[in-house]
């Protein structure tokens, strides 16, 4: 089966610092990965990579099995790739619809279209069915953002998302912790969600420090210790005590 997003041997180099070793990974078409480790493991790093914020020194990045380079993180958007980071990049003062259209607005029809001017009703009508089609509930398409909880505002930056990354061949979300600043039931919120665009067809790579969150909505957890990939398997064949052994360098890496 041909891999949504995979990397073959990506190295890192930040001069003589090596932040990544020749790292295989890859994430299939409706699959969940959690990417867990440390701080300074080199999850961010990959994070990049993948997103096209950096060049690997080495390694191949494939999408859907062709063959990738990418220069910007416009590169990554253009292939199917969207990020999630932990600011959301919101624009508060809007209302939801228009956060949700951002980069992607109906402009009205006619004169008043030419110049700029855009149809609000469409946009609210076109959110509001995305939003029914990947079963999120939240306030009126009309309310600004920063009215919203922090919950409401996660699941807002992750339908928007999922909106750019659906259609013929879904494409691949990248996830950087998006439950850190919640609570418990805004995080069963966003896990619910999160295993409804993997319903759907979206791959989806979950960098978490959250361990019950990625043993509750991962399929397979790779884990990575000082630039290296230490353990890649399903969850179902793992448990917080190994995870913990794999993170902290207390558990051989499972390659060697």
């Amino acid at each position: 089966m041909t891999a949504a997003l995979e990397l073959s041997g990506v190295d890192m180099h930040y001069g003589y610092v090596r932040a990544l070793n020749s790292i295989d990974f890859r994430v299939e078409q409706g699959e969940v990965v959690g990417l867990l480790g440390d701080n300074g493991a080199g999850k961010s790093t990959l994070l990049k990579i993948m997103s096209g914020a950096h060049r690997p020194s080495a390694g191949v990045v494939r999408v859907h099995g062709t063959e990738v380079e990418f220069h910007a993180p416009s590169d990554a958007t253009n292939a199917g790739i969207q990020m999630v980071y932990q600011d959301l990049a919101l624009v508060e003062p809007l209302d939801i619809a228009t956060n949700l259209n951002i980069g992607r607005e109906i402009l009205r029809k006619g004169l008043l279209g030419k110049i700029g001017f855009v149809d609000h009703k469409a946009q609210r009508k076109r959110s509001e069915a995305e939003l029914e089609r990947l079963g999120v509930r939240t306030a009126a398409m009309t309310r600004p953002v920063e009215m919203l909880s922090g919950g409401q505002r996660q699941v807002v930056a992750l339908a928007r998302s999922a909106t750019r990354v659906t259609g013929e061949r879904n494409g691949v979300l990248l996830l950087d912790e998006p439950t850190a600043a919640l609570g418990y039931e805004q995080t069963q919120q966003v896990q619910a969600l999160i295993r409804r665009m993997a319903d759907q067809g979206i791959a989806i790579v979950l960098v978490t420090h959250n361990l019950p969150l990625a043993t509750a909505v991962c399929d397979r957890i790779a884990v990575l210790n000082r630039g290296q990939l230490v353990a890649d398997l399903p969850t179902a064949q793992t448990d917080n005590d190994q995870l913990v052994g794999w993170i902290t360098g207390a558990r051989a890496s499972m390659f060697v």
